[in-house]
């Protein structure tokens, strides 16, 4: 800009507007996934909803997508929330913390294994068909997240344990079944053994057009196993060193923190952190799922 036009140009208006901007109160980001549908339990701790499970979107071989993941409060307070390598098949360093836990053959470092053992997630793409509670979300299409207990089940219909059960493709919109999720509550925990398909059906009455519809709404699954949804092996190392020592220590492995006492390390702060809020929905206690973006809100409001 010229001498001449600054000297034009009145900038107080434009001064006073930025620094009110800047210090206006900061919208807080939210970190819940609208995609994602939730079956929701009612006060008599029951719920009921009828999903269809989608085919893979265009483009991606799978109807369905893995993710490992970790998360546990370590003994400064602090909290471990982070996907693991291990989906991708890399070393992950709390994997490899784990397992030396575990061959140590001692009680309670096996114990503590388990609480930070891998939680498996899958995502795949659903219609709802119907959902009393949120009966929006009937006809729209989202992503849904689920365990082991459930995909068993999706594997018990593509593979059926008996020779008078005829073998049912979920995913497939003229010859797939609608899923009829029945939730209860067993343990202090959801549960979802009484969930089971329905007899097979065309999605829609097979409606070329209706179908195509759905298809191009469809989420992409492959996003969650891109290597950007993944931190490296010595961002996990550190946050992992910190979580379970309140220190860094700068080029140390997990192995070495093991054994060694770590050299140079940096201090942080070790006070007790409050327990995230965990909404556990779960299939049973050994593939409980975490909701990482909930835990994270969690901490943004603290």
């Amino acid at each position: 800009m010229s001498l001449a036009a600054l000297k034009k140009q009145s900038s107080l208006d434009s001064l006073l507007g930025a620094a009110q901007k800047e210090s206006a109160p900061q919208e807080k980001k939210s970190y819940v996934d609208e995609r994602i549908w939730k079956p929701t339990m009612d006060k008599s701790g029951n719920g009921y909803a009828v999903i269809r499970f989608l085919p893979a979107p265009e483009g991606e071989d799978l109807p369905w997508v893995k993710l490992w993941n970790h998360a546990f409060q370590g003994p400064t307070g602090q909290w471990y929330i982070e996907n693991s390598l291990t989906t991708m098949s890399k070393n992950d360093p709390v994997s490899e913390y784990n397992s030396k836990l575990w061959n140590s053959g001692i009680e309670t470092d096996k114990e503590i294994a388990r609480k930070q053992k891998r939680k498996l997630q899958y995502y795949s793409n659903i219609y709802v068909v119907s959902d009393s509670a949120n009966k929006q979300n009937e006809g729209k299409v989202f992503l849904y997240r689920y365990g082991k207990k459930i995909f068993d089940k999706v594997m018990e219909a593509m593979q059926p344990a008996f020779e008078d059960e005829t073998p049912v493709n979920p995913f497939d919109f003229w010859e797939g079944a609608n899923f009829k999720l029945k939730l209860r509550k067993v343990d202090g925990y959801w549960n979802y053994d009484k969930s089971e398909f329905d007899a097979p059906s065309a999605l829609l009455n097979g409606d070329d057009g209706d179908l195509e519809k759905i298809y191009g709404q469809q989420y992409s699954l492959s996003e969650f196993t891109a290597p950007s949804n993944f931190k490296s092996y010595d961002e996990l190392k550190t946050r992992l060193d910190m979580v379970l020592s309140g220190t860094v220590a700068a080029n140390t492995t997990v192995e070495t923190l093991m054994e060694d006492e770590p050299t140079a390390p940096t201090t942080v702060d070790t006070k007790e952190e409050p327990a995230p809020k965990i909404s556990v929905v779960d299939d049973d206690k050994d593939d409980a799922m975490s909701y990482f973006e909930q835990l994270v809100a969690d901490e943004e409001t603290k």
